[in-house]
């Protein structure tokens, strides 16, 4: 605890860290932001006064709305123990209502979702720059470039990013740096873009200006990485954060008040493909400037990527995702690799790049899906209020004003349906599936599990473990139980035991692994059922821990030698004689789907669901870390309600 609370306190350091994980995506908005909006005007393209004015004025009070008093002021303090992110939040809330885990599942399947458009509008944005130095650059060039750097960049997760990490700090607050002096030239030769700051102008793009309120859906781009900003509070603490901010969002509206103060300069004047953000350039810097935003886009996707790997594995903890194998290249904490994952992010990004071969096509589909889980978060965060007993009107005010705000822009975002939001949906509503399905079957299997007490089997387990006519199963036997009482076990447990073959040990040991609401919670308790031959160890491992059960519990089996608690010496005579220590197998149950089954309709949907997906993902010795030379796993029916009349008939 105490190496968290130094993370998290205020350094040079820290603000650096922050620089180079936090903003990454909404660092590089300003490469799109703008160009969206125009062209998503009522002339598309046209630079007009109104239009300007209004568009700057609307990205400054949302960056100032939704990000800084939102995110940055407000969602901060629900920290779980110093971490962040819509699972985070959601483990501290859940026990106010049950309801509450579909709000979870929509809010993180959406950012899940929206994720894979983020890696490729990113880098598109960036690299698509090139065209104004190298004009003959054809745009299937461009996507062959933008796939090979995705796909690079999905290779090196296995190899973690410790390195690479210590890199993004500098070159992040090179690329804010590079943002707020573009900025300054332009607004220092055409201050009257200061006018935006009045939010008039936005009122008046929004409610006058034709269809100016759809145009609410591509200002959205500007504010998308907050939620990751939320969700990375665990890397660098909420000090570092909102001092880090300041500087950030100062660089931002300086480089949007620099780009409006370039359009101002060409009014009446259409883009032509030209980028306003690239426009801020001087010829000579074009190219150092598309370097550096490239290698800024990267840091955006990566910090993307790292997030999408935590968020997998706190829903693996919080039963909303399969067990799927969970890798720790690097010491850092917290910094993980999900292959699984890994494969189908590159897929999918790989997929938008060749679907809407251009950034400016992706921007028509992007930001949809984010925006329910901003709503998400503000339902999560309204509980949470109660939670800590805020007076009742303000929460009522915080509810109405951030619903307002946030389903203004989810309207708004929906005109992106037809053109490319339909994609993030429709990954969004898979991934809503699979969570959905992993929950409701979890609760099915829990609530069909039959628990029995261990007291009445402890005698009949001494009996058996020194009954010689029975050939000795292992020294050692372990069985991983789901019962959280320390007195129960599951009645598949006792009759793996003593009836589908005798396993006759010499010391029986039961673990069952807890998942906390805390992230970093490393705790275990033993309890000595029956004199040296039956234990059972409690481990409680917080959501963010890895389960590398086959580790701790050898630390346990150490300390209780140490202590003198339990004899590990083989019990064969011979190997006794030379202190060999015995043996440990582990048995692993897995469950099936037993055809004995008369299934209520939804039920069966989600088991066939849930067993359909089993089939692709690695087993449960895998995922608890378990050593594969020493796992038994054994096939144990599920029967959610048997039969209840066979028409069978007896003939003569």
């Amino acid at each position: 605890m105490d190496s968290k609370h130094s993370h998290n306190a205020i350094s040079g350091a820290g603000l650096l860290i922050a620089l180079g994980i936090i903003y990454g995506d909404i660092g590089t908005s300003p490469l799109y932001v703008m160009s969206s909006i125009l062209k998503g005007a009522i002339v598309p393209d046209q630079i007009d006064e109104h239009l300007v004015l209004g568009a700057i004025s609307c990205v400054i009070w949302t960056l100032t709305l939704q990000t800084t008093v939102k995110y940055v002021l407000l969602t901060l303090n629900a920290d779980n123990n110093g971490e962040g992110g819509i699972f985070s939040l959601y483990a501290l809330v859940r026990r106010r209502g049950a309801w509450l885990s579909a709000v979870a599942i929509i809010g993180g399947s959406a950012l899940l979702a929206d994720g894979v458009i983020t890696p490729p509008i990113s880098v598109s944005s960036a690299v698509e720059g090139l065209k104004n130095v190298f004009p003959q650059l054809t745009q299937t060039v461009v996507v062959y470039i933008v796939i090979g750097i995705i796909a690079g960049l999905f290779l090196l997760q296995s190899f973690g990013t410790q390195i690479v990490g210590k890199a993004f700090g500098p070159i992040m607050l090179l690329w804010f740096s590079m943002l707020g002096v573009l900025g300054t030239l332009w607004v220092v030769q055409n201050p009257v873009i200061i006018k935006a700051f009045n939010p008039y102008y936005a009122y008046d793009l929004l409610v006058r200006y034709p269809r100016g309120f759809w145009l609410l859906g591509s200002v959205f781009l500007c504010t998308t990485g907050a939620e990751a900003l939320y969700s990375d509070l665990g890397h660098c603490g909420k000090g570092n954060i909102r001092i880090s901010w300041t500087f950030v969002k100062s660089t931002l509206l300086l480089n949007y008040l620099g780009q409006g103060a370039w359009l101002l300069s060409h009014l009446g004047e259409k883009l032509n493909g030209r980028n306003p953000f690239y426009a801020l350039m001087p010829q000579w810097f074009l190219l150092i400037g598309i370097s550096i935003a490239t290698i800024a886009a990267i840091i955006a996707s990566q910090a993307l990527i790292t997030g999408s790997f935590t968020l997998v594995a706190e829903a693996i903890r919080l039963n909303m995702w399969p067990k799927v194998k969970l890798n720790y290249p690097t010491d850092v904490k917290g910094q993980l690799f999900v292959p699984s994952m890994n494969r189908l992010l590159l897929l999918g990004c790989i997929g938008v790049v060749l679907y809407f071969q251009e950034s400016t096509n992706m921007e028509a589909a992007y930001g949809l899906a984010i925006t329910l889980t901003m709503l998400m978060t503000t339902v999560l965060l309204c509980m949470w209020l109660r939670m800590k007993k805020v007076a009742l009107p303000l929460i009522v005010l915080f509810a109405v004003v951030y619903g307002l705000i946030e389903g203004s822009f989810l309207i708004a975002n929906m005109i992106k349906f037809p053109h490319g939001g339909w994609v993030s949906l429709a990954i969004g509503g898979t991934l809503m599936g699979v969570m959905y399905v992993w929950l409701k079957a979890y609760y099915i299997k829990r609530r069909l599990t039959e628990f029995v007490r261990l007291e009445p089997y402890v005698d009949a387990l001494k009996q058996l473990s020194d009954d010689d006519s029975i050939p000795k199963y292992s020294t050692h036997l372990v069985f991983l139980t789901s019962a959280e009482r320390s007195s129960e076990i599951e009645q598949k447990i006792i009759y793996s035991i003593f009836q589908k073959r005798p396993k006759r040990a010499d010391i029986y040991w039961f673990i069952h692994v807890d998942t906390t609401d805390e992230p970093y919670t490393m705790e275990y308790k033993v309890t000595e059922v029956a004199k040296d031959d039956v234990f059972r160890i409690n481990f409680r491992l917080g959501f963010r821990v890895q389960q590398r059960i086959n580790l701790y519990f050898r630390k346990v089996i150490e300390d209780l030698v140490r202590n003198k608690e339990v004899d590990i010496t083989s019990r064969y005579e011979s190997l006794s004689k030379q202190h060999v220590t015995g043996d440990f197998r582990f048995v692993v149950l897995e469950k099936f789907l037993s055809i004995e089954n008369d299934f209520p309709t939804l039920e069966k949907l989600v088991m066939q669901a849930y067993f359909y997906i089993r089939q692709f993902i690695a087993s449960e010795d895998q995922y608890f870390g378990l050593d594969t030379s020493s796992v038994k796993v054994e096939k144990v029916p599920l029967v959610i309600a048997p039969v209840r009349e066979v028409a069978l008939k007896r003939i003569k």
